[in-house]
Parts: structure tokens; C-alpha cells; sequence
């Protein structure tokens, strides 16, 4: 037996996939490097690892006996890594983040250079909605939590990262005009609202509670990507985020519907609980967000002023 480390890598995110091209992706290899690998390790078993049954992988028995052998090497070849990195004054553990589904397009760019500076840090980040988001944080499972409304419980104590904008956006079949609406066309459309749970909806019902609006609700869906197609498809307007809209306005497959009182604005805030003892970790993660909060804002999201 010859196998490599890298062998053991592949076959394993191969059996955690069950597909040769996620694996691919996941490791950011070519599939027939994953596949060349995959073949190299098998050759050293006379023993089937795999087997493939109309165009879909399996791992057989033995494989995923191996599958678990191969884990834990690799758990404890990163954790010498680990050690080694520790040792030389580095930091090394898991940074763990909950943050509702629209927040994904603004943490990455809150975290990508920090981890970058610490090669020896795992990110667990969970994206999800806000009830989920607030659940994880109040049983203690997470550091931090990336919200766009302030919870009333529990008790937390926060950074604000960035102003979140919320506009009136339909596809391009009907033609608005540039000049601003009042609030009540909004009584005109058929609005998608996002489930209960979730900020976005939040500052929505507030907004139309405040107005007064007898709003016609179209539909409900789940996430923020299901609720952007559907208005693409023509299914209806809903009140969104910019931030994940950038790039359905360039291409013309979404307008804004200028509409007075709009944007909505809420923020993006990091949170954490108010009585929670922070790891080393988390908190250089502050330190690092306290001091390069507004270059990372300029260099990231200055398209943003924009709307």
C-alpha cells in the first residue's frame, strides 16, 4: 500500500458527495484529476470502493469503511498542522457564524481577508433564517450572528457592518416611470412576501403596517433567491435587499420601482451574546472588523451609493 494523503483527501469528498464532479468542485480540481486519483487509490485495493449504477456513484461497504479510516487521518493530520501553527504563535481552532440567507452576500467579504491572515482558522458558517439564525446563538452554538434587525431576546451586544436597503423590484414587462410613486401603489401589485422568520419580511410588514396598506400577498417563499425568480418569472413585485440584486439590475432582468419613502433602510449587524466569554479567536475577529470595517466597505461595496 502506497496511497498518499491527497488520495485520501479525494476519495473522501468523493464518498461525502457521492459525485465525482462536487468533489471536484469542493477540492477546486479538474474532474479528471479527481478521477485519476480516484482510479490510482482503487488500484491499491482488490476490493471495490466504488461502484456505479446507471450514471450515479456509490460507495460500497468496504468503501465506506475506508471512507471513515481515510477521516480520520485527515482530522489527525490537520491537527498536528494545528499544533504546529499554535506552536509558532498562529491562530488555529474554528470560527463559527450563523447568518440569515441574504446576509450571504455581505459576511464572505467581512471574513475573506482575516482568514487569509490566520491559513491556520476553519470557518463553520451556517446561512439560514432569522428564527434559526437567533436560536443557534441563544443556545450558545455560534460566536457571532449576522442579523439586518435587532433581536429583543436575547440580550446581545453588537457591531453595525453596513446599511441594508430594501427597494420595490418587478422583471421589466410593465414600464414604470422615474418619477416616484406614492406608497399606495403598493396597494396595486401583487406582492411575494418570504417567510415568517425572516428580517426581510420584518421590515416589510413594518413598513406597510406604518402606511397603512391594504397590500394584496401573492405568494410566500422561503428564500431570498426562490422569492428573486420568481418576480423574474413575472409571478409578482416584492420588496428586497439591493445587496442581492446587483446583478439581475445590470443585466435587465429586474427593475426598481421608484416608490416614495423607499429605500427601507435597516442594518447589517454582527451580534453576539452580552454575557458570552469570547475565545481568543473571536476575538481577534472583532479587533480585525473594528479596524477594517470601513476599508473592506469602500473597496467591496461601493457600487452600493449608487441606489
Amino acid at each position: 500500500m502506497n496511497y498518499t494523503l491527497r488520495q485520501l483527501q479525494v476519495f473522501l469528498k468523493v464518498s461525502q458527495t457521492q459525485s465525482v464532479t462536487k468533489a471536484a468542485e469542493e477540492l477546486h480540481l479538474t474532474q479528471p484529476a479527481v478521477s485519476i486519483q480516484l482510479k490510482n487509490f482503487q488500484n491499491q485495493f482488490d476490493i471495490a470502493l466504488t461502484e456505479i449504477i446507471g450514471r450515479k456513484i456509490y460507495i460500497t461497504e468496504f468503501g465506506k469503511e475506508v471512507a471513515k479510516a481515510a477521516e480520520n487521518i485527515i482530522s489527525e493530520v490537520n491537527a498536528i498542522n494545528f499544533k504546529k501553527m499554535a506552536f509558532n504563535g498562529e491562530l488555529t481552532g474554528k470560527l463559527k457564524i450563523a447568518i440569515v440567507s441574504t446576509g450571504k452576500y455581505v459576511m464572505p467579504f467581512f471574513l475573506n481577508d482575516f482568514l487569509n491572515q490566520n491559513k491556520g482558522l476553519e470557518l463553520n458558517m451556517d446561512v439560514t433564517n432569522k428564527s434559526d439564525v437567533l436560536e443557534q446563538l441563544e443556545k450558545n452554538e455560534i460566536d457571532f450572528a449576522l442579523v439586518s434587525v435587532l433581536p429583543e431576546k436575547p440580550q446581545v451586544n453588537h457591531i453595525e457592518l453596513m446599511k441594508n436597503k430594501l427597494f420595490v423590484v418587478s422583471n421589466l414587462e410593465h414600464k414604470y416611470k422615474k418619477t416616484f410613486y406614492p406608497s399606495s401603489i403598493l396597494e396595486t401589485l401583487p406582492i411575494i412576501y418570504r417567510e415568517q422568520g425572516s428580517g426581510t419580511r420584518h421590515v416589510m410588514e413594518r413598513y406597510i403596517q406604518k402606511n397603512n396598506l391594504p397590500v394584496l400577498k401573492k405568494m410566500e417563499l422561503t428564500s431570498n433567491e426562490a422569492l428573486k425568480q420568481a418576480v423574474i418569472a413575472g409571478l409578482g413585485c416584492s420588496i428586497m435587499p439591493i445587496i442581492g440584486l446587483k446583478n439581475e439590475i445590470i443585466n435587465k432582468e429586474l427593475q426598481i420601482i421608484p416608490v416614495k419613502g423607499f429605500p427601507i433602510e435597516s442594518t447589517w449587524n454582527l451580534i453576539w451574546l452580552s454575557d458570552k466569554k469570547l475565545s481568543t479567536i473571536a476575538e481577534k475577529y472583532l479587533d480585525f472588523i473594528r479596524l477594517e470595517k470601513s476599508t473592506i466597505i469602500k473597496n467591496k461595496f461601493d457600487w452600493y451609493n449608487d441606489y
